[in-house]
């Protein structure tokens, strides 16, 4: 059975506040704990409504160094049960789907206000309830809207609607700036309480 040990409880709380923002997204979510290779750190990651990824990171380790858990056996363990050990409920490995984006060749592209970022989410989220679409949900034509265009280190990168949708309903927006950095094929963007990533370009199918 994976264990988990947390730093301490301020780092339990904020990974708690993690996850139940993703049970609140979609009830059958599961959350990928990873250690970091250094420095005691470790990375929560879940895949959003939206098609992107989303992570915090807590001083904390798994064991194992890579697990899937459900987001509910998860938030049990750690709302729950107040121990030094969190039983973080039975790995689900099989269940997780999604490419995490690489650890390292980040390049910085720009720094934005996090009023403009939350200004521009709150826009999109009205937009959203006028067109839902008939199972409630945003239009993909609306998700994958270009927001903004941020340029730096020979980049040009464009941050669809979905991306801010993440960021706001993750609730990672605060008042500090909010970071966008990129690969050739990944886009994260950093703000107060945690980052989403997603793809750049789609992946092209393979041909058989």
């Amino acid at each position: 059975m994976p264990e988990l040990v947390l730093a301490d409880p301020a780092e339990r709380d904020d990974l708690g506040a993690f996850v139940a923002r993703a049970v609140r997204l979609d009830a059958q979510a599961v959350v990928r704990l990873r250690n970091r290779q250094a420095g005691g750190l470790l990375d929560a990651w879940v895949a959003t409504p939206f098609d992107t990824l989303a992570t915090r990171t807590v001083a904390g380790q798994v064991t194992p160094g890579d697990t899937t858990v459900s987001a509910t056996d998860l938030l049990t363990g750690l709302a729950v049960v107040r121990a030094e050990v969190v039983d973080p409920g039975p790995a689900r490995d099989m269940m997780w789907r999604s490419a995490l984006p690489p650890s390292v060749g980040w390049l910085p592209v720009d720094r934005l206000p996090g009023s403009v970022v939350s200004e521009l989410a709150e826009k999109g989220v009205e937009v959203a309830r006028e067109n839902a679409g008939p199972r409630g949900t945003p239009p993909a034509s609306l998700l994958d809207q270009t927001v903004i265009t941020v340029s730096g280190s020979g980049l040009d990168v464009k941050v669809p609607m979905r991306c801010l949708f993440a960021l706001s309903g993750m609730g990672f927006l605060g008042g500090d700036d909010v970071r966008i950095t990129a690969t050739d094929s990944w886009l994260r963007i950093d703000a107060r309480f945690g980052a989403v990533v997603r793809r750049r370009h789609s992946m092209l199918p393979l041909l058989v």
